[in-house]
């Protein structure tokens, strides 16, 4: 799959410029947008929601574009990016609130550690972290899991790296491949892909991939850097403040849900292929992400807040404070999808179909390319994941629906690349680890890269088959 079989069916898609700037201006206007974007984030630690809309700009005023016309494009997209992704954002915050105060993620974790012991310990990581790590934030989920994995290793006499790198490599796989985490949803959108379709495959290429970066590679990073859990940072159990807990079956139960009615929903297409068929009505309707994820939050009222104890006050309380700190997450998803219609509307889709018609550069290999710059310039995997979505967003127009899934999980995977100095998650990871800079390269940024090159692998494989 190339970049040049898809010249035909990408001109039927191209929109009229907002400017009538060549290619080689166009060129130029895209890495000063995208250079702007990196500078003000890298350099001058601006908020990426208005690095990128100042990058937006700048790439109008670059290629040429009438301010007004620019600024139209930008709103327009911002408005159709949170519009298509928004409230799954907002509910996935609320499932994951209520995963964590109702003690249902501690459900799971004392559950599985209790059956856990030696050589099971780092698989039994990998599982809690992917499991927890389905409906919450990677940001959260480091929170959440970091102070598990600490009080496993001093209680347990692990090692740390062998505990925490299994457990690290199951949320960043999570953040960076499956949906309903806010990079793949963007992706999805972007690029029109079918999003059941990209979950199942996202599986596939989860599943090895987290083994390999996980357990295999946390052999490895224990002997590269072998320390102690700082006691300083080991947390100290409180009396328990709930009078219960929610069970271990429901609280998985609440938690695979949307899971499973996505993944029913792409097999039932896949199976039946029939839009009239009642059965397929149904399950397009229950396996539609807002549904899936409505249906878990309600459901997980139940089965997670009221088996908890809490009142319906607290569930109320519960809710609002799950959607306050997603109030930047959602600008910057929105300015991304800004950028990607400022992008798109200044014709570069129709320079990379003039381009491309000479290119011999895989679809894939190029959009993960391209997320992997942009993730080492602003240490952002969703900025990478948006900003490559948007450039590769033309090369996807006729694409058969597996083929445009894996280059939503080509992206994914090229945003994850070697986490440095301006991510937010090395110094998250370095400062509860009690690592040195150099340590945390050679581990964290270490596990990173092999997910993002191992899940690249993986896509390339599906890409032979599919």
């Amino acid at each position: 799959m190339t970049t040049s079989l898809s010249v035909e069916t990408l001109a039927a898609a191209a929109t009229e410029p907002i400017t009538s700037a060549g290619n080689t201006q166009l060129g130029i206007a895209v890495l000063a947008g995208i250079a702007v974007i990196v500078l003000l984030i890298t350099r001058l630690k601006l908020h990426a929601f208005l690095a990128l809309t100042l990058g937006s700009l700048a790439l109008g005023v670059f290629a040429g574009a009438p301010l007004a016309k620019t600024v139209s494009s930008f709103t327009g997209g911002l408005g159709s990016t949170v519009a298509g992704v928004g409230v799954l954002i907002a509910l996935g915050a609320i499932l994951g609130k209520l995963l964590a105060d109702s003690g249902g993620a501690d459900q799971i974790v004392d559950t599985i550690l209790a059956r856990a012991k030696g050589r099971a310990m780092p698989w039994a990581m990998v599982l809690i972290a992917s499991v927890i790590g389905l409906p919450l934030f990677f940001e959260v989920g480091i929170v959440l899991l970091i102070p598990v994995v600490l009080l496993v290793a001093k209680r347990g006499n692990y090692s740390l790296m062998r505990i925490g790198i299994p457990a690290l490599a199951g949320l960043s796989v999570m953040h960076g491949l499956i949906p309903p985490h806010p990079g793949p949803l963007v992706a999805i959108d972007a690029l029109h892909a079918n999003l059941g379709l990209t979950l199942a495959l996202g599986v596939l290429v989860a599943v090895p991939t987290v083994v390999i970066a996980g357990p295999v590679f946390s052999r490895y990073a224990a002997r590269w850097v072998d320390i102690p859990a700082p006691e300083h940072m080991v947390p100290q159990r409180p009396s328990e403040e709930l009078e219960r807990r929610p069970g271990f079956g429901a609280t998985v139960f609440t938690v695979l849900l949307p899971v499973a009615l996505m993944l029913m929903k792409a097999l039932v297409d896949i199976v039946v292929n029939d839009p009239a068929n009642g059965v397929q009505r149904v399950t397009d309707v229950a396996g539609s992400p807002l549904i899936a994820l409505l249906a878990a939050v309600l459901v997980g009222m139940f089965t997670l807040g009221r088996a908890a104890g809490f009142t319906r006050a607290r569930l109320s309380v519960t809710v609002e404070k799950s959607l306050a700190p997603i109030a930047g997450i959602l600008l910057i998803v929105g300015a991304g999808g800004g950028f990607k219609a400022t992008l798109i509307d200044v014709g570069v889709g129709q320079m990379i179909m003039d381009l491309s018609e000479n290119w011999a550069i895989p679809t894939l290999l190029l959009a993960w390319l391209i997320a992997v710059a942009i993730r080492l310039a602003t240490g952002s995997a969703t900025v990478a994941t948006i900003s490559a979505a948007g450039l590769v967003a033309p090369l996807a127009a006729g694409m058969p629906s597996p083929e445009t899934a894996l280059l939503v999980l080509a992206i994914g995977a090229g945003s994850l690349f070697f986490s440095h100095v301006n991510d937010a998650g090395f110094w998250l990871v370095k400062e509860y680890f009690g690592m040195t800079v150099g340590q945390t390269l050679k581990t964290w940024s270490v596990m990173e890269t092999i997910i993002s090159v191992v899940g690249l692998g993986f896509v390339l494989l599906l890409s032979l088959v599919l």
